[in-house]
């Protein structure tokens, strides 16, 4: 006889204690978080320093022990990276140079990539494996051979001496290509069946698709060349020419390096990475939802 003064049917819908989970998945979910805390503090903490030394005044830079934010903040850093350089020309300087690149190696690695991936000619394999292997030579060894030839056009101290030499990259082409293999060839036959080129077909079809794609690789490309030291610094040769990495170096002498106005050029010069990073952010998730469903 039940007990309940429900009865039976009120019986079956008393509600069990759960059982608590073992100790030791939850050990691992707090290992878990704890090791993403400390790595994003490992990469949080050299942006944290970089702003926080481009506050201080030098009597807290040079401060033993050191510490990690300032004790009397100070703008002059700011201040003296207007006044004491071009920094207005350098910054107009890199984003010339960084968004030329951008743009032009985004149409050119894009074409290449496509006749790599669509197309169906002889020696596309080749042309594809030659292509790649030029990602395991370094840059330093291709910088003697490309200075002369930017020496002879005479395009030194010119923004195409700057821009053309990087206008494609095998790492684009690559990215752009293993992306384009996974679109439907389905969609470039109904399309030629309509009367549509292959640069039609490359211009309304797979540009398109290829959003997410390209919106990564505009970021690299973006990025690698905004932070780009070496390449300005040979080509350039006057201030004017100068970009932000290469013109910071003003403030670097045989024995006194100015701290904060270094910090503080590279606060102001990192502001444009950051933004584009937050304008790319969701082709970036758009792309990983897009990987996940095709077959």
């Amino acid at each position: 006889m039940s007990t309940n003064p429900g009865g039976p049917a009120v019986d079956r819908f008393v509600t069990k204690p759960i059982a608590r989970l073992p100790w030791w998945p939850r050990i691992g979910r707090v290992a878990l978080y704890g090791a993403l805390v400390a790595g994003a503090a490992v990469m949080i903490l050299p942006f944290v320093w970089m702003i926080a030394t481009s506050l201080k005044s030098d009597a807290d830079i040079f401060r033993y022990p050191t510490d990690l934010l300032p004790h009397h903040p100070t703008l002059t850093g700011y201040r003296d990276v207007w006044s004491r350089i071009p920094f207005a020309r350098f910054f107009v300087n890199s984003v010339i140079f960084a968004g030329g690149v951008t743009l032009i190696s985004l149409f050119l690695d894009s074409l290449t990539a496509f006749a790599l991936a669509r197309l169906r000619f002889r020696g596309r394999e080749l042309c594809f494996w030659v292509i790649l292997a030029t990602l395991m030579v370094p840059f330093q060894i291709t910088l003697i051979p490309l200075f002369v030839t930017v020496f002879e056009f005479g395009w030194l101290d010119t923004y195409q001496g700057l821009i053309v030499p990087r206008a494609t990259n095998a790492f684009g082409i690559f990215l752009l290509r293993q992306f384009f293999v996974t679109l439907p060839r389905d969609l470039d036959d109904v399309a030629r069946l309509d009367g549509a080129s292959d640069f039609r077909v490359y211009w309304q079809i797979a540009l398109p698709l290829s959003k997410p794609a390209l919106a990564t690789l505009a970021v690299f490309h973006f990025m690698y060349n905004w932070n780009d030291f070496l390449w300005p610094l040979v080509i350039t040769s006057s201030t004017d020419m100068r970009t932000l990495p290469a013109g910071l170096t003003l403030f670097m002498g045989s024995y006194v390096i100015e701290h904060a106005v270094l910090m503080a050029g590279s606060v102001i010069s990192l502001l444009p990475l950051a933004l584009a990073f937050i304008l790319a952010q969701r082709y970036f998730v758009r792309g990983v939802v897009m990987t996940g469903i095709k077959e």
